[in-house]
Order: C-alpha cells, then sequence, then structure tokens
C-alpha cells in the first residue's frame, strides 16, 4: 500500500494531491510523527483529525480560504481547522477578535462557543499551514515539511478554481500570497487577529463583508458567517 492509500482522505483532494503524498518529504513527515508518537509525546490534532480542513471542505465546493499558522497545541482544543476548538472549549483570544469583527462587520451575534465547523461546511477552507504540532510547543512542527504540503494545498486552489477569496491576517498568512493568482482570486489581507495586533487593523477591516460582496457579483452564494449559538 503507497503513502497516498494510508491517509483517509475526501475524494476530490486525494486526486489533487495523490503526486504530492507519494514525495519523499511525506514519507519523512510521517516517519517523523511515528516516532514522536512512540516516544510518548503528544502531538495535536488528534490523527483522524490532522486533515479536517480538506475532508470537510472538499476542493470543489472552496470559496473562501482563511489561513491559520499551528494548531493549537492545548488539550482539547484543536480540531483541524484553523482558530477553531473543539466543542467545550472556551473561544480562544484571536477567535473572539474575529467574532468582535463579525459583529461589527455584519452586527452578527457572538456565539458562546469556538467551534467553525459550521463554516467549513459552507465552503470556507480553514486551513494552517502546519498541519501538527507538539503539546504546549507552538511551531513546533513547523518545519517538518508540513508548509510544503499545504503550499501545494494553496496553490492548487489558486491553480483549478476560480473566484475565491483569500483571507490572509498577519506577516505569515500574507507571505503566501506569492502562491495565489490575484487576477482569478480575491486577497483581502490585514494584521492577524491576535490581541497584541488586532487593535492595529484587524478589528474593522471588513473582510467578511468585503467577501460576500465578492462572491455575490460573481453569481455565488455568500457565506452565512452566523454560528449558531450552541454547537
Amino acid at each position: 500500500m503507497n503513502q497516498s492509500e494510508r491517509i483517509k482522505l475526501e475524494a476530490s483532494w486525494k486526486q489533487a494531491l495523490h503526486d504530492e503524498f507519494e514525495q519523499p518529504y511525506m514519507k519523512e513527515l510521517g516517519a517523523f510523527l511515528r516516532r514522536e508518537k512512540a516516544a510518548g509525546k503528544i502531538i495535536y490534532p488528534p490523527g483522524p483529525l490532522i486533515f479536517n480542513a480538506l475532508n470537510s471542505t472538499p476542493l470543489e465546493q472552496v470559496r473562501v480560504v482563511i489561513l491559520g499558522q499551528d494548531p493549537y497545541h492545548g488539550p482539547g482544543q484543536a480540531h483541524g481547522l484553523c482558530f477553531s476548538v473543539q466543542p467545550g472549549v472556551a473561544p480562544p483570544p484571536s477567535l473572539q477578535n474575529i467574532y468582535k469583527e463579525l459583529k461589527r462587520d455584519l452586527n452578527l451575534e457572538v456565539p458562546r462557543h469556538g467551534y467553525l465547523q459550521r463554516w467549513a461546511e459552507q465552503g470556507v477552507l480553514l486551513l494552517n499551514t502546519s498541519l501538527t504540532v507538539e503539546q504546549g510547543l507552538a511551531g513546533s512542527h513547523a518545519k517538518m515539511g508540513w508548509q510544503r504540503l499545504t503550499d501545494r494545498i494553496i496553490e492548487v486552489v489558486s491553480e483549478r478554481r476560480s473566484d475565491i477569496v483569500f483571507m490572509l491576517w498577519g506577516a505569515h498568512a500574507q507571505s503566501k500570497a506569492k502562491l495565489i493568482d490575484p487576477t482569478r482570486h480575491l486577497l483581502l489581507k490585514s494584521v492577524h487577529p491576535s490581541p497584541l495586533s488586532a487593535h492595529r487593523g484587524f478589528i474593522g477591516n471588513g473582510h467578511f463583508s468585503r467577501a460576500n460582496q465578492f462572491l455575490r457579483q460573481r453569481g455565488l452564494e455568500p457565506i452565512n458567517w452566523q454560528l449558531p449559538d450552541e454547537v
């Protein structure tokens, strides 16, 4: 059985990324993760959720891409969608600021949870550029190969789709703009929603209304950004 056959992945992404999963770096990454787990290290998110962003949002259904950096590294938080936490976990500070901007921009009610699965199911690809992390160690897997894969995912969306909204928040996400064709897609850039920078331009960026305006202008269904109050 080859590498790509071992990974449980939604069919459109499996086809699009088949060659990538056969590359030596992906085999090395898989071996690294197995060694870390064998050594007793706790890795987030749980194995079945590593590719949750892709499994929740098939390639042909993508309408918006939000780029994060690293999975959350605390117990019970990460579930494979950037900025999102599992039910029962309080929304982290960056997500609280995202909710503040949604309230300001679209006058949406702030939910009591931080579970963004509803967005993913509508076509919002919530992609971290690294897909795993060691417990308590932010950025611990950032140089292990994930970014080569996620760069390819961004390129695939740019090449195979049109009229996609890319939300690039902060310097790390904006560094990926070079992978995206700006003549085919809308690139929305601002500072990151973290408490360190949100007051310098994230709050007030209007990205959510601008995304929906862009989609409507192209005859596409806008995103319903309102999350239910309870999961």
